[in-house]
Parts: C-alpha cells; structure tokens; sequence
C-alpha cells in the first residue's frame, strides 16, 4: 500500500494539472508545504513506482496506475467530506483538513459503506465531483467567475475547498454549487465584482471570483 506521503504528492499532481494542464516543482513545493529539493527526490521514487513519467523540461504526467490511485483517494476525501457534513453536522468550511487526515486510512469495505449511506452521492460539499469506484469521474467546469464577461446569467458548478474563511464568505453571500447567479458588471480598475444571488446584490473581489467555477446558465457540466 502506498504512504500517506506518496498519496499526497500522486494527489497533488493530478489536481495540478486538472487546473492548469501542467504540473511544476516549485507548484508542488507550495501545495505541499516541501523543499523543491524534496519535490525532486519524491519524483524519482514516484517514477521507480511507476507512478509518474518526469522528463527534465517536459514535466511530470501521472501513469495509468498513477491516476487510478489520484482517482481512489480523491474519491475517498470527497465521499469523507459528505459525510461529515450530512451525517455528522459539521460545516462546509471545516471538513477539508479533515478528510486530508482521513483519506488515507480507510478501508475500501469503508468507502463502500460511506457511498450507500450517502445514496451514492455524485458531488463533495463544494461540488466537485466524487470519481466512481471504477476510477472514472464527471467532467466539470474549469471557467473561473473572474473571467467571465458582464452581462453573464451563470450557474456555480463548484468552489476551491482549501480555505475556510473563504468558504465562509461564500456562503454568506449565497455563491454556493448549484446556485444561479448574475453578472451584473465589475467596478472599475479590475474592482470587484457585482452579482445578483437570491434576489440580492453583492460584491466578490476578483482574487476570490478565480475561486469560483461556473457554466453559462442552462449548460450541463
């Protein structure tokens, strides 16, 4: 069984490079709070494990066998996260650190229990998508909010779940998975941006708009 660290860096490479197509060390190194020279010593092993295949100036791409794993564990956080929230009552913005610890150490018999008793749920609390037990999983949207053209009637499909306090201010706004809104217009100098949700007008800074994924209204994910 592969360790909590290898889990992590497989992880991390896959949602690297769901983002932006590409995967870079120093990327890494951030996400993963390491030393570049860390990055570089895992990526070798990663390879050996016939995890990855990394090229130097060609970047890392995950195997067949490396996406299967980044497929299982995100499965696992995702399906962890709705449970906390559904069954256990915690938040939307307090379950992602807890998921990080739990997603390595359940069994599979355990995922499985998870998915029926959630009624083999689709979507994590933030709207991303839960990968099926096959290793397959829904494409989704990629459009951030903050580079979106006003006038724009939009659907948010899903958000980035790695900052509490963010996710707090989402929710006090009403900018939540599945929630029609409208681009009014952005202020002016690359200000903020004016939405209409729920009837009501609020403002979303540019910085936390990036953090937002939406499709046109009407449009499938």
């Amino acid at each position: 069984m592969p360790s909590p660290s290898v889990e992590d860096y497989i992880k991390a490479i896959y949602k690297a490079h769901a983002r932006s197509g590409s995967v870079a060390t120093q990327e890494l190194a951030e996400r993963l709070r390491v030393s570049a020279p860390a990055v570089s010593k895992m990526m070798r092993k990663l390879s050996a494990l016939k995890l990855i295949t990394h090229a130097p100036y060609q970047g890392v791409k995950l195997t067949r066998a490396g996406e299967k794993l980044a497929l299982e564990i995100i499965r696992h956080h995702r399906l962890i996260e709705l449970y906390l929230v559904q069954a256990m009552g915690f938040t939307w913005d307090s379950v992602h650190e807890e998921a990080e610890r739990l997603e390595h150490h359940i069994s599979e018999e355990f995922e499985d229990r998870i998915d029926e008793l959630l009624g083999h749920p689709t979507a994590c609390p933030h709207g991303d998508p839960i990968p099926t037990r096959a290793g397959t999983i829904a494409p989704t949207s990629n459009l951030p909010l903050a580079q979106q053209r006003s006038p724009a009637r939009l659907i948010v499909r899903r958000v980035s779940d790695e900052d509490a306090e963010l996710l707090r201010h989402f929710e006090a706004l009403g900018v939540t998975p599945g929630t029609a809104i409208e681009l009014l217009t952005q202020e002016p100098f690359e200000g903020a941006l004016v939405l209409e949700v729920a009837g009501k007008r609020v403002r979303l800074t540019p910085q936390a708009a990036r953090e937002v994924f939406v499709d046109a209204l009407g449009e499938e994910s």
